[in-house]
């Protein structure tokens, strides 16, 4: 799942919207129970429908919700599994996270925890470089998902790649073929970037090192580039993959979060820096929002006033005008005006901050 996913489902609004959440095991014998647990939240939300309304109203709802059960690869589930369905479509979901086990019928789909996870998870992106197939993969923690749509993979067609190099006196084939493989490179540069546009997170390149010269030669997206895994693996699968990548994003991701503090010190004597959550979600609203730094399991319900600029904290969680956590909307507003988010996973870095530092552009 991806911020694009999540986005989808949080424009649909049809009553009755169902969403089931619960936790899954990835081996057996635990496993085995998972089939029996999805089928009585299934029964409860079926339960819950037909108390208000009639059979032939539900029926095309529960067909939606029949086919997203059918659909579930039990063999190859993860820690959490979220299904959602309507009177016109289902989405199955696999996760590398837990949820807590519920039935929600609501107006729109229940995404909350999706975008918990989303923005407090490690997420990446690969791009595993090759003549042969270059290939995309969406990283969360150590597990990848290949994209594959009419952009990847992308296999190098031409001279140096599925073409002969030219012959003949004169012609440089070295120089040729590394020109072709720029061109190459350029071309998946191109079909990376609407990726990066909508969901740009840290980029992990995959590849032999001629490969990363030339990319990082033509590519728009350098930047981003956190680290990379030198080698052939061509034939090496998704699931291996992440297991050799995600080391190499921990061990990133730590060295940004230690230069984020080192920035965050050198703001403070700036006067660049607004302290807690309330002085930072009206500076993130003005667009003043650089790097936010929080804590990780820093949770703050709130309503929001009139002007949208000042937050309310609350306890009252029925009411529907409360966020049942200001952070991520904080989060999705900092990164929406394209600054960028840094987590922390203690209580002491960020004490004198209440849990919440932003970095102002100004």
């Amino acid at each position: 799942m991806n911020y694009n996913d999540v986005k989808f489902l949080q424009s649909i609004q049809s009553y009755p919207a169902v969403s089931i959440l619960l936790s899954t095991h990835r081996t057996a014998p635990e496993n085995q129970q998972d089939p029996i647990r999805v089928k009585n939240l299934v029964d409860e939300a079926k339960e819950r429908l037909q108390q208000n309304f009639s059979n032939r109203e539900l029926s095309p709802v529960l067909k939606q919700l029949e086919q997203a059960v059918e659909s579930i690869d039990y063999p190859h589930t993860l820690d959490g599994l979220a299904i959602f369905a309507n009177h016109e479509l289902h989405r199955v979901y696999y996760h590398p996270f837990p949820f807590r086990d519920r039935v929600i019928v609501d107006e729109t789909f229940a995404t909350r925890d999706l975008v918990f996870a989303l923005n407090r998870t490690p997420r990446y992106w690969v791009l595993s470089l090759s003549e042969q197939s270059t290939s995309l993969f969406s990283g969360i923690l150590d597990e990848l998902e290949e994209v594959r749509n009419p952009d990847f993979p992308l296999t190098h067609g031409g001279p140096g790649g599925g073409s002969k190099l030219p012959g003949g006196e004169g012609i440089n084939t070295s120089a040729y073929r590394d020109d072709h493989h720029r061109q190459f490179f350029r071309k998946a540069d191109e079909a990376l970037k609407p990726f990066m546009a909508t969901d740009p997170l840290p980029l992990v390149l995959v590849g032999i090192d001629r490969y990363f010269s030339f990319f990082n030669e033509v590519s728009e997206h350098k930047d981003a580039i956190i680290a990379t895994l030198s080698g052939n693996y061509d034939k090496t699968s998704a699931h291996d993959l992440g297991k050799l990548v995600y080391p190499l994003v921990q061990e990133a991701l730590a060295e940004q979060r230690q230069q984020a503090l080192e920035k965050l010190e050198n703001a403070v004597g700036a006067q660049l820096c607004a302290s807690g959550i309330e002085q930072a979600w009206r500076a993130a609203q003005e667009g003043r929002g650089e790097l936010l730094l929080v804590n990780a399991e820093f949770h703050y319900p709130a309503r929001v006033d009139q002007s949208g600029m000042k937050l309310i904290a609350t306890d009252d969680l029925d009411d529907i005008e409360v966020m049942d956590d200001a952070v991520d909307e904080l989060i999705e507003s900092v990164m929406a005006k394209g600054g960028k988010v840094v987590f922390v996973d203690d209580d002491k870095t960020l004490a004198d901050h209440q849990q919440v530092a932003l970095i102002l552009r100004y």
